[in-house]
C-alpha cells in the first residue's frame, strides 16, 4: 500500500513540478496528479498543443526525486447537459487520462455525469452513465490505465442541505460497476462524501470489496458539509473504516484528498503541515495494517 496526497493545492500555489517534489519531501510514496485546471483555466499547460512535453517534464521531476504517480483525479464536472461542451469535456478527461498514464498512473478517478437532478432523473443518469464509461474503455485498454468511478452527492438549495447522487449508495455503485462489466472500470470510494448522504462507511466498504474498491479518496467532515479536511479533525469514524478496510483484505493506496486542511496554513508551514498529514496517513494505514 503505498500513501498518497493530490497535487491540487500546492499545483496551485507553487506549480505542479514543486507540488510533486514538495510530496516527496514531506515523506508521502506517491503522488495522486490533480488534472482540475483543465475546466477553468485556459493558460493551464494542458490545454496548451504542448501538454505531452509539460507531462514529460513532470515525470522528469518525479523520477529524478523518486516519487511515483500512484492515481490521478480527471477534470470534473464530466458534463453539463450542453452537446458541444459535453464533447469538450469528454475530450479533456481523455487527455488527462493519456497523461495519467504518461505519467505512472494505474488509475484515474473520472466522476459521473451527474448534471440532472437525481431524485427524478435516477434512471436516466444510470443508462447515460454506463454509456459514458463504457465510452471510456477503448482509452483504458490504449493508454493502460484503469477509471475509478466514485460516489458522489448534490445539494439541494431548497432545503439547504446535501442528498444523494450517482453511487451514492453501495447497491447503485456496484450495480454501476457489473453494468459496464469491465476490469478496467473500479470504484473510488470516496470516504468523505459517504458520510455526507449518512450512509454506514464500513456497510459501503464491505459491500463494495476487495475486487471492486481499488482506489480511496480520504478526507474528513463534519457530516454535514464538504470540508476536505485531515482524518481525526472532524467527525468521520476512521477506526470503523480502516476496520472495514482491513476485513476486505483492501490492496489498493490511501491517497488523501484533504488539501483544506492546508489552506489556513501560511506559506513558511506549508512543509510542516504536509509532514504531518504524512504521519497521520501512516497511522491510518497502520491500522488497516493492523
Amino acid at each position: 500500500m503505498l500513501l498518497s496526497t493530490q497535487t491540487e493545492f500546492f499545483g496551485k500555489v507553487y506549480g505542479d513540478a514543486a507540488a510533486i517534489r514538495m510530496i516527496k519531501a514531506a515523506g508521502f510514496d506517491a503522488f495522486d496528479m490533480s488534472f482540475f485546471e483543465m475546466f477553468g483555466n485556459k493558460d493551464y499547460p494542458m490545454n496548451g498543443d504542448n501538454w505531452r512535453d509539460y507531462v514529460r517534464s513532470l515525470r522528469a521531476v518525479a523520477d529524478e526525486c523518486g516519487i511515483v504517480c500512484n492515481q490521478a483525479h480527471a477534470p470534473f464536472a464530466s458534463s453539463a447537459g450542453d452537446e458541444e461542451d459535453d464533447k469538450r469535456r469528454f475530450a479533456a478527461i481523455v487527455r488527462s487520462m493519456e497523461a495519467a498514464a504518461m505519467l505512472g498512473a494505474k488509475v484515474i478517478v473520472v466522476h459521473p455525469k451527474q448534471h440532472l437532478p437525481y431524485t427524478t432523473c435516477k434512471d436516466a443518469l444510470f443508462d447515460m452513465n454506463v454509456q459514458f464509461y463504457r465510452a471510456l474503455l477503448p482509452y483504458c485498454e490504449q493508454f493502460g490505465i484503469k477509471v475509478a468511478c466514485e460516489n458522489m452527492w448534490q445539494y439541494n438549495r431548497a432545503a439547504g442541505r446535501i442528498i444523494d447522487s450517482t453511487c451514492s449508495r453501495p447497491e447503485e455503485f456496484c450495480a454501476y460497476l457489473d453494468a459496464v462489466d469491465s476490469p478496467f472500470l473500479v470504484a473510488c470510494l470516496d470516504i468523505g462524501h459517504t458520510a455526507l448522504t449518512d450512509e454506514e462507511l464500513p456497510y459501503f466498504i464491505r459491500k463494495l470489496g476487495r475486487e471492486r474498491l481499488q482506489a480511496l479518496h480520504v478526507h474528513d467532515n463534519d457530516l454535514h458539509g464538504d470540508d476536505h479536511t485531515l482524518p481525526f479533525t472532524r467527525r468521520i469514524d476512521f477506526s470503523a473504516a480502516t476496520a472495514a478496510l482491513s476485513d476486505i483484505g483492501y490492496a489498493g493506496d490511501l491517497t488523501f484528498e484533504a488539501d483544506n486542511f492546508l489552506r489556513p496554513f501560511p506559506q513558511p508551514l506549508h512543509a510542516d503541515a504536509a509532514h504531518f498529514m504524512c504521519r497521520v496517513g501512516r497511522q491510518l494505514m497502520r491500522m488497516i495494517q493492523e
